[in-house]
Formats: C-alpha cells, structure tokens, sequence
C-alpha cells in the first residue's frame, strides 16, 4: 500500500504540474506531436523520459526487453513493429533513438543461457532476435571475463537494432531521404555517463562525461 500511496502522491505532483495550466492541458488533450521515438529497455532504472528530463509529450517510447527491434518479417513482434510504424508513418517523427544500458539482465540473460522460468520462457524467445550479437561476442572475446562480453553484448545489440531498423521499407526510405535520422545510445549505470555511438569513428563516444570526470 505504501507504494500505492506514494504513486497517487506522485500523481498529484504531475496534475499541479502539468494539467493546472490551461495552455499545457490543452496541447496535451489535443493530440501528440512528438519529435523523436526512443526505443528503450523494460529495465525500472532507465526510464527515458527522466533520463532525458522530458515533459509529457516530448518524446513516443517503445519499451521492451533489452530494447530490441526485431527485423521487418512476416512474425515480426506486432507490438513493437507497431509502434515504429505509427511514429515514423503516423506521427512522422524526426529520429529515432535505440537507447541501451550497462547492466542490462535480459542481454545477461541471452550471454547466459539461462531461463527466466521453465514454464514459459518467453524472455529467451524474445532475445533470440540478438542471437547473432551473442555469437559474434563469444566469437571475438572469447577469453574474456563475462561482464566484459555483456558490456560488449550491450552495445553490439544497440547497432544490431539500428540495422533491423533500416529492414522497415518506409522507414528506410525516409533515413535515404534524410528525414529521419538514427542514433544509438548507451547509459552507463555505474559511471552516470551517456555514449552515442559514433558511426564515423565505428564506436562509442561521450555525450556526457561521467560524474567523476564532470566533478
């Protein structure tokens, strides 16, 4: 109940906030307009909107687990295809975000092997979409320790979306076009620091300096 609780204050906080201003009410009642789509992780540390200080609005977030975008196929995932179509084809955002994070329990999960629970699995199925992230990290670091493969695995599994990403014909076509631009993020739990990957210099870079470094 104390949870309960602390969520109905917490929503008290975002009426006085957000819906006492008729302007602000108004905008948010009359539909979205938002500029970007940040596909995240399901992960309760790295919600995007408060990692990025976003208002209501600002941002479309697809959340799943270990924030993966299965190739454009036949069975593909119609929750997460979905939303990717209706932001880029419906809300025609600007770019897209495939925002990772260090410490992530379903890309462990996938380095592992191991079940979630025997009766249903359903975590194994949905990380098989990064099977090839795991083969190529066994096969390129295959005598390193495993929170090294997992970090590795983390940010090999943000540019494998980015690449599933451009399998979406129309998605494709507006990246061709530059209408819509892409980048890959990773949020590094433990230092504070954010990294987007560079595709010029083909790795991660700062964004943001750790709290150490910005101290």
């Amino acid at each position: 109940m104390q949870d309960i609780e602390r969520f109905i204050r917490g929503f008290s906080r975002f009426q006085q906030r957000f819906m006492s201003e008729p302007v602000v009410r108004a905008s948010l009642r009359d539909g979205q307009h938002p500029s970007t789509l940040v596909i995240g992780c399901c992960d309760a540390r790295v919600d995007p909107a408060l990692l990025t200080g976003c208002d209501p609005g600002d941002i479309f977030v697809v959340r799943n687990i270990a924030n993966l975008v299965p190739p454009c196929t036949a069975d593909a995932s119609a929750g997460v295809s979905s939303a990717i179509e209706f932001a880029v084809c419906g809300l025609e955002v600007a770019r897209v975000v495939v925002l990772g994070h260090a410490r992530c329990g379903g890309i462990r999960a996938l380095m592992s092997g191991q079940r979630v629970t025997e009766e249903t699995d359903f975590v194994a199925r949905w990380m098989r979409i990064a099977e090839p992230v795991r083969a190529e990290v066994l096969r390129a670091l295959p005598h390193k320790h495993d929170d090294a493969r997992c970090r590795a695995a983390e940010q090999a599994s943000i540019l494998h979306s980015l690449d599933n990403l451009m399998t979406y014909p129309w998605l494709r076509r507006r990246v061709e076009a530059g209408k819509v631009a892409l980048h890959g993020w990773y949020f590094d739990i433990g230092t504070g620091e954010l990294l987007a990957y560079s595709p010029r210099k083909q790795e991660f870079l700062n964004l943001v300096q750790p709290l150490d470094a910005a101290a």
